[in-house]
């Protein structure tokens, strides 16, 4: 037994080696995909265009917009001179910020009394406009801090708030992206594999020599499954060499720990992939099944959104999904020493997806080949 299942490793091994076309898009492909991924997938605001509506001549006025134009996330500001030109910049998308100033504004500073800032912003992009209200509102605050402390003739002896940054010092974004990219190539890389496997057999009309062959229907699916997560942990692998070594990702965990989570991930995705592959006819049909079931398992899992801000009745579908645990796995190794309760918090789950999918495309498997 152990015989045959060798054999039909080494075969569907060979089989992705001697093509080179699926080499080249076993590498290539998601090393760029990482790439620029990494650098193109992120939630920071720079190179805003903002405009200004200042009608104020006064000298807290200038110094206001000297701040303004000394942050590096403005380099290129619009003076408006009237209302109308600001709608115009807002409805042109010109514009993801308008700021205005009231005649009044210098004028109410040095009499002690409170200046409105307008600010104006484009809700068609939302957290971009988030971002950047957060970006003016500590401009404004400290230029208010400063004021009030030169208007008092004192020196400010309140108590500030230092912040610290645990795990990522500088918040370098590509240390989040980076470690997540590992789990959502692996995710798309394993999927395809595996689901493209018994398709491609139905294409080239081999399928029907494994009918015949002695190899045992559980055989078969193992043959099937070892050579996907072979090729999903040297996949996974490279990238998390090239996290390391590439983009200087600091590293705190357990690897060993890592491997062990990231072999059940696979595992399971392997599960999914053969349940796939197990009712797809085409390679065709297990492209759009791998499609159907890898945008929505992304989502889902928590890279880009949060799931604590997912509504209430979508939080409990996120369980099934595999790479939700493994996200977690991945970024803790990479980024903290993660307790080993916690990885194993995280690995149980998926040893029981893992299980529950190759169960099924088993079942599955055998009554294709019944």
């Amino acid at each position: 037994m152990l015989n045959r299942i060798k054999a039909l490793i080494i075969k569907e091994l060979l089989a992705v080696w001697r093509d080179k076309k699926s080499r080249v898009l076993l590498v290539l492909p998601p090393m760029l995909m990482l790439v620029i991924f990494s650098y193109a997938v992120t939630l920071e605001v720079k190179n805003v265009t903002i405009g200004i509506l200042n009608q104020d001549r006064g000298p807290y006025s200038r110094e206001l917009l000297r701040r303004v134009q000394g942050s590096p996330t403005f380099p290129q500001i619009i003076f408006l001179k009237n209302p109308q030109e600001a709608q115009h910049l807002i409805d042109s998308e010109k514009a993801l910020l308008i700021m205005h100033l009231q005649s009044d504004f210098s004028e109410r500073i040095a009499g002690g009394k409170m200046a409105d800032v307008q600010v104006i912003l484009d809700g068609r992009r939302m957290n971009s406009a988030q971002i950047v209200q957060g970006y003016i509102t500590q401009i404004v605050t400290h230029f208010n801090r400063d004021v009030v402390n030169r208007t008092l003739k004192q020196v400010n002896t309140e108590d500030t708030l230092a912040a610290r940054n645990w795990f990522n010092p500088n918040l370098e974004y590509v240390w989040f992206t980076v470690p997540s990219l590992v789990g959502v190539l692996c995710l798309t890389i394993t999927l395809n594999v595996t689901s493209l496997s018994v398709a491609r057999e139905r294409e080239l009309g081999t399928f029907d020599q494994l009918l015949v062959s002695p190899l045992l229907p559980f055989e078969i699916l193992i043959g099937k499954t070892a050579p996907a997560m072979i090729i999903g942990l040297l996949e996974g692998t490279l990238m998390i060499l090239a996290g390391i070594f590439l983009f200087k990702v600091s590293f705190w965990g357990s690897m060993p720990s890592l491997y062990i989570g990231m072999f059940f991930f696979l595992m399971s995705i392997t599960g999914i992939g053969l349940f796939i592959s197990s009712l797809a006819k085409t390679q065709q049909q297990a492209l759009l099944g791998s499609f159907l079931f890898s945008n929505p398992a992304i989502i889902l899992s928590g890279y880009a959104t949060p799931i604590e801000n997912m509504p209430d009745w979508l939080q409990p579908v996120t369980l099934i999904n595999p790479l939700r645990y493994f996200l977690v796995i991945v970024k803790g190794c990479f980024l903290k020493a993660i307790p080993e309760n916690v990885i194993w918090d995280n690995t149980w789950p998926l040893i029981i997806i893992g299980v529950s999918t190759l169960t099924g495309a088993g079942w599955f498997f055998r009554r294709r080949l019944g």
